[in-house]
């Protein structure tokens, strides 16, 4: 959709951008970008000026051609999902100048990164770009994502859900593979299109996102990946877990009465109630014998896989970081958190919970501030818990969500809460408000979670990735909503760190 035509002229706003002083260039950048685009959305003056730019494009300097590719994609983004319309074909005119300057990059010049956000908008020149892109010698996971971007959608075959942080990091075998298919069959023609159409704006989100950074900051730090568990978890640890040293903070999330912790289940002391108790796991998310299948649920359609413990913490978890934190330099690295939680948890008496805990790998570094006696994990992804079992056999483990923790009032010591509140957005109030119902006086509450970007550009790029507790678009927190949840939970916050679009805060139970 275009907007009325802008005030400023198309010759005076491009004049301004190929002229400018090399020291003003994020400056006319910006205002070239704020000419043509708002909100997702092309201005009058974005025809002309897409035009004027392609004309231009191989006389500018590498600085403003990375620039100008960045502008050029956004406008060409305002009319995807729907059928290209004059943007397209004005910016799809230049593809033949686009490639002879990419040509001429090495990989990770902040230029040759716009080039493929840009390019990855024109399937129709697939072979083309992909030849560029390979004697460019790309980067695996650039390439990945070009090479689904520029894909046309076969809906008798479609391979859909696997786009983030990119296609190539899916290693699925048969049964991973099979189990794809069963989903993606009972898809109607439409929300076929519709996934496909999610997918492809992730992987040009990303490239977007990466290529933006790039031409404002320089090149960005390969992606760094911790600690990784085995891509088989292996079988469950036999011991029930530790439930009997924590059994007293544990209430029955339907009647919130107590429970007592057998070899196989955790028994209601007040409903009767049952809950399956398997391999230092205990299920609330049902009662034994009621039938209940996640299966049915695309969320979780998603997510059981048993190798996905390993793809969160080798592929999905050090891109979110880049993307969400604003982490393309590396500014936070993992020991950078692995010292936060160690100086900032300080629990009171009662257990510590690792609220989302994930595969274990924050989990692992909270054990090791407050010791392992101490520490319950929950999260609602089993594949997950199995796979923190099989590293941290000494926790327990909770299937449950955040939403209604299953523990008494002020029985806990600390919630440690790692890279997850995003995860379930429109949650989050609630799971702060049980997190301070939960809280002894003078416990901590320590979180990571991310922020809204306040540019504009960057925070588009961001809320076109696509997830199933997302499908609308990824959308962070506003800082100011965080800390109202808090205060509302009773919760004061005693130390704060926010580097990039990063928020790290460790709030206290007030008494």
């Amino acid at each position: 959709m275009v907007m009325p035509e802008s005030p400023t002229t198309t010759t005076a706003v491009v004049a301004e951008f190929t002229s400018a002083p090399r020291e003003h260039l994020d400056t006319v950048h910006q205002a070239l970008i704020d000419a043509v685009w708002h909100a997702g959305r092309a201005t009058g003056a974005a025809l002309g000026v897409a035009g004027e730019l392609v004309d231009l494009f191989a006389d500018l300097d590498p600085d403003r051609q990375g620039r100008a590719a960045v502008v050029l994609g956004l406008l060409v983004d305002t009319e995807y999902p729907r059928s290209p319309g004059e943007l397209t074909a004005a910016v799809a005119a230049g593809v033949d100048t686009y490639l002879a300057a990419w040509r001429a990059t090495t990989k990770d010049q902040p230029l040759s990164l716009a080039l493929l956000y840009l390019l990855g908008h024109f399937p129709e020149a697939r072979d083309q770009v992909l030849d560029v892109a390979i004697d460019v010698g790309v980067d695996d996971d650039d390439l990945s994502r070009l090479e689904r971007a520029v894909q046309r959608l076969d809906p008798e075959r479609p391979d859909l859900g696997r786009a983030f942080p990119y296609p190539a990091a899916w290693e699925l075998d048969d049964t991973e593979r099979d189990f794809d298919r069963g989903w993606i069959t009972g898809l109607t023609p439409q929300q076929v299109r519709a996934h496909w159409d999610n997918d492809t704006e992730t992987v040009l989100g990303h490239a977007g996102a990466k290529a933006y950074w790039a031409v404002r900051n320089g090149t960005p730090t390969p992606v760094l990946v911790d600690a990784v568990p085995p891509r088989d978890p292996g079988p469950l640890p036999t011991d029930a877990g530790g439930f009997d040293r924590h059994g007293a903070a544990f209430r029955c999330p339907s009647c919130g009465q107590g429970l007592e912790f057998g070899d196989a289940a955790a028994r209601c002391r007040g409903c009767a109630n049952a809950y399956a108790l398997d391999g230092g796991i205990v299920d609330f998310t049902t009662t034994i014998g009621d039938g209940h299948d996640r299966g049915a649920d695309f969320l979780f359609k998603l997510a059981e896989m048993p190798s996905m413990g390993f793809f969160y913490e080798a592929y999905a978890r050090p891109n979110f970081l880049r993307l969400c934190g604003s982490n393309w330099a590396a500014q936070v690295l993992p020991s950078d958190e692995d010292a936060y939680i160690a100086e900032h948890v300080r629990p009171v008496d009662g257990p510590v919970l690792d609220l989302a805990a994930g595969a274990g790998r924050w989990t692992a570094a909270l054990a090791n501030a407050v010791g392992a006696q101490r520490v319950v994990a929950l999260d609602l992804g089993l594949p997950m818990l199995t796979t923190l079992r099989a590293r941290l056999p000494e926790i327990p483990a909770v299937l449950s969500s955040g939403r209604t923790l299953p523990f008494a009032d002020g029985s806990l010591g600390a919630v440690l809460c790692w890279n997850a509140l995003q995860a379930f957005p429109d949650d989050a109030p609630a799971v702060i408000a049980e997190v301070g119902r939960c809280l002894r006086p003078g416990g901590t509450f320590t979180l990571l979670t991310f922020r809204n970007a306040p540019d504009p550009v960057y925070r588009h790029f961001v809320w076109r990735h696509h997830f199933p507790q997302h499908a609308d678009g990824l959308r962070l927190f506003d800082y100011a909503d965080l800390r109202a949840w808090l205060s509302a939970a009773g919760l004061r916050v005693r130390h704060e760190w926010r580097p990039g679009t990063f928020v790290v805060i460790t709030a206290q139970r007030e008494n």
